[in-house]
Formats: structure tokens, C-alpha cells, sequence
């Protein structure tokens, strides 16, 4: 099999799921078709009135489609993403975000839909089905912003150009317009902002990170406490000042019901001073993170190098009074002064990453 299928096995066992699930979904649904009545599959989706008696669909409605075109939209995504997030945090660790991402908003949707129920008394609320696996695909796109926040995406040569933290809001504004269309219903609403707070809201505060083997810090922390994934980072210019302020409140709200935890100084001087946490110890996970906090590792470069190079050049007194030439170290640090300020240059301009290319690289070396 090519290199370009191998495929990690949680991505494949994701994979595998959606399309059996789905085309079970389409048979039944198929075979009892009716004209006068819209068929659901409550022991497969989660539908609040009629799946109580079946709580495995919670988990299950995430990964079953209901026409082709959204399963094509589907497959890709997890296909792509799945294989990403899994190289760069590890099977494990991406099983729990799955597992996370599926089933919170799965069930906040479950209860939303159930109290318009108890306000308006409208059955169809309660009937509505909740599958598909749209928290899945805007949890991907949070998790790219935290991992590449300085990826710029260039479409239609260079027509469209936008940073990846854009890309969730875009996102559910698309999912809001076609809410509104016969193509999707209102669950699926529902869907992409609860898995666009729980997402958010895991990989803040609760995800497990481990530091780099050079990093003085403790053997794991939980969160990112870095600027770059704070929540008003996915908003305009404009609006940050704003979405700033409600979260916070929030998140004094949150804190005090002890819900979440605030961050210790010792998590906020490891994502201000560049002491970067590695998501695995493996290649993957080690570009993925050197490309998000690149920011923050090349200004603490500069000064550490400023600083090197000021005392390398100072004259140093030898015992007999005399004063050795720095000539001897002034080359060398010359030399890696130009190397290092030469760097930005490549690393602050577009980028892009191919998994792919970077294995078949990696093979061939």
C-alpha cells in the first residue's frame, strides 16, 4: 500500500464507522420509506423523543451521514484531519477528543432541544434528529488553530487569503445560512457552536501536554495558557476587545463553580517565555508545535542571541594582566547571527504542511 494510505488506526476505525453506520442508516431508512412520513433510525441517531431507550446513540449519531453529499464532506475531513491530529498528539490522546467532542455536544443539543419543547410546546423539536458529524469538523479546525495559529490558508490563487483561527467562525457562519435551507436543520445549528465552545474549552484547560526533553518544566501540565489560543483570537480585529471582556467574566463564572482551574504562573512563563510543550515525542508533533508558537521562540531567540553576542565581543583578561582577542569567537558567532536573524525571513512568510511529503521525506532519509 502507497504511503499516501497509511492511515492512523483511530482515523481508520473513524472512518470505517462513518461509512458502515451510514449506509446501515440509508437501508433502513430506505426499506420503510414513505411519503407521508419522514423515516428515522432511532436506535442508530439520536432523536430526544424517541432514543432515550437506546443511550449509545450519544456516541454513535456522530459518525452516520444522511445523504452523499455531506458524507463526502465527511470522509474527507476526518480522512485529512484525522490523520493529522493523530500523528501530532497520538492515537490515545486523539481518541479522547473524539470521545469529548462527540458526546458534550451531542447531549447539550439533546437538552436544548428539549427545553424549546418545554417553552413552545412545538412536537417538532423533539423530533428532530441530531447526527452528522459537523462538531467533529469545526473541533478539527480549532484544534488546527491552536497547533498553527501563524498558517495562512491562500485560495483561488491568491484571490482569498486567511489565517487558520478565521476558519471556525467561518465556518458556523456557513452553517447558520444553510440551517436556514432544507440542507441542514437546526440541530445541526446547535452542533457547531457546542463542539466550537467544547473543543475550545478542552484544549484550553484540560488537555494533557507534555514538555521537550530540554524544557525545565514539570513532566505534563494541562491546557495552553499561550495568547495565540485565547477565545477572542477567532474574532476580528474589532470585536476582540469585546469577546475579551465577556470571556472573561465567563470565565470568572466558570472558575468559581470550579468548573475550570485558573492558570498557575508556572503555565503562563511556559507559553510566554517559549518553553514549548511537544504534543508527542515523534517528528509529527514536533513541526506541528515548532509552527505554533513560532512567534514567541524567535523573539526569545533574538534576545538570547543579543545577549551571546554581547558577551562573546567584550575582551576577556587573561592571567597576566593581558587581553585576549575576541577574534577567535567573534567569527563563529558572527556566523550563526546571520544563519539565525537569515531564519524569519522562511518561517514568517506563507506556510504549508503536507504530511505526505513530510513522511516520504523522512522515509527517504
Amino acid at each position: 500500500m502507497p504511503p499516501r494510505w497509511n492511515i492512523p488506526p483511530v482515523t481508520r476505525i473513524l472512518l470505517g464507522a462513518l461509512l458502515l453506520q451510514s449506509v446501515l442508516s440509508a437501508a433502513v431508512r430506505y426499506r420503510q420509506w414513505s411519503a407521508h412520513s419522514e423515516i428515522v433510525v432511532e436506535w442508530l441517531t439520536l432523536v430526544p423523543q424517541l432514543s432515550l431507550f437506546y443511550p449509545w446513540t450519544f456516541v454513535t449519531t456522530t459518525l452516520v451521514e444522511n445523504n452523499i453529499f455531506t458524507l463526502a464532506i465527511a470522509a474527507l475531513a476526518l480522512y485529512h484531519g484525522g490523520r493529522y491530529l493523530e500523528r501530532a498528539w497520538s492515537s490515545r490522546e486523539f481518541a479522547k477528543f473524539l470521545l469529548v467532542v462527540s458526546l458534550i455536544p451531542n447531549t447539550l443539543t439533546f437538552l436544548a432541544l428539549i427545553s424549546f419543547f418545554t417553552v413552545t410546546r412545538n412536537e417538532r423539536w423533539t423530533l428532530t434528529t441530531i447526527a452528522g458529524t459537523i462538531p467533529l469538523q469545526i473541533s478539527f479546525l480549532v484544534a488546527f488553530s491552536q497547533l498553527v495559529p501563524a498558517h495562512t490558508v491562500t485560495l483561488f490563487r491568491g484571490v482569498l487569503s486567511m489565517r487558520v483561527p478565521r476558519f471556525p467562525l467561518l465556518y458556523t457562519g456557513i452553517v447558520t445560512i444553510l440551517a436556514i435551507t432544507p440542507l441542514l436543520t437546526s440541530a445541526s445549528l446547535l452542533l457547531t457552536v457546542f463542539g466550537f465552545l467544547t473543543s475550545w474549552t478542552y484544549l484550553r484547560f484540560y488537555k494533557t501536554v507534555f514538555p521537550d526533553l530540554d524544557s525545565s518544566q514539570v513532566a505534563s501540565m494541562r491546557g495552553d495558557a499561550s495568547e495565540t489560543f485565547a477565545f477572542a483570537e477567532f474574532f476580528p480585529g474589532p470585536a476582540k476587545p469585546v469577546v475579551a471582556a465577556l470571556s472573561e467574566q465567563i470565565f470568572n463564572v466558570l472558575v468559581a463553580v470550579r468548573i475550570c482551574a485558573p492558570f498557575s504562573p508556572a503555565d503562563v512563563s511556559a507559553a510566554a517565555s517559549g518553553n514549548h510543550f511537544l504534543q508527542r515525542n515523534a517528528p509529527g508533533g514536533v513541526r506541528a508545535e515548532a509552527e505554533r508558537r513560532r512567534a514567541l521562540a524567535l523573539k526569545a531567540l533574538d534576545q538570547r542571541l543579543h545577549a551571546a553576542t554581547t558577551v562573546t565581543r567584550s575582551p576577556s583578561q587573561t592571567p597576566g594582566g593581558q587581553s585576549s582577542s575576541p577574534a577567535v569567537h567573534a567569527q563563529p558567532q558572527a556566523t550563526t547571527q546571520m544563519a539565525v536573524t537569515s531564519q524569519p525571513n522562511t518561517l514568517l512568510g506563507e506556510t504549508s504542511y503536507d504530511p505526505d511529503h513530510d513522511a516520504s521525506d523522512k522515509g527517504e532519509s
